[in-house]
């Protein structure tokens, strides 16, 4: 049984964008995966951003891309899998990491096919199903069980926050945990 680290975690953002937020429930998805940009700028954890079509869609919120690291990679796509885009993978793979970390919008279309892509290049995913969404329930629940029976691990905001921290003495552990009071 895995646990992540730090030192192995790469936090990757899928479309949490102006108009595909607005179709949601905003201040949850936003505020959850704010927290988990802000946690992985602190500890030094990498991030790639994705973002579906923005001159359709619009940007990354801007709750969100205020709290990533400087050196954030943003990829534009049109493909579900965020894989199939050029330089992603090669991207992901620059940093030498084996866990990825993913949340987002859609949960069963871009997160799902770029899980499943990630599982076959051979990552350990970690889904964050609390910072994952979809407009409809029914295919949020299909999305999280297809990525669980694929193989990928279905975690939450504070699992994932309290393994990359290890223990109350790391010197993040207060600002990270007052992002979950």
């Amino acid at each position: 049984m895995n646990v992540l680290t730090p030192e192995n975690s790469l936090l990757l953002i899928i479309d949490v964008q102006e108009k595909l937020v607005n179709a949601l429930d905003k201040n949850i998805i936003v505020k959850r995966v704010s927290n988990l940009a802000k946690s992985a700028r602190l500890l030094e954890i990498p991030v790639i951003v994705t973002e579906q079509y923005p001159k359709g869609l619009g940007a990354t919120v801007q709750e969100i891309s205020s709290e990533l690291p400087e050196d954030t990679a943003v990829f534009e796509k049109t493909s579900f899998n965020a894989l199939a885009e050029d330089g992603v993978l090669d991207k992901i793979k620059s940093y030498g990491k084996t866990q990825i970390v993913i949340c987002g919008i859609e949960t069963h279309i871009c997160v799902h096919q770029t899980a499943a892509a990630l599982l076959r290049e051979g990552f350990e995913v970690y889904v964050v199903k609390d910072a994952c969404a979809s407009r409809n329930k029914y295919e949020f629940k299909q999305g999280i069980e297809l990525m669980e029976t694929n193989g990928a691990k279905v975690t939450c905001v504070e699992i994932v926050l309290f393994e990359w921290l290890k223990t109350a003495k790391n010197p993040h552990f207060k600002e990270i945990q007052a992002l979950i009071k």
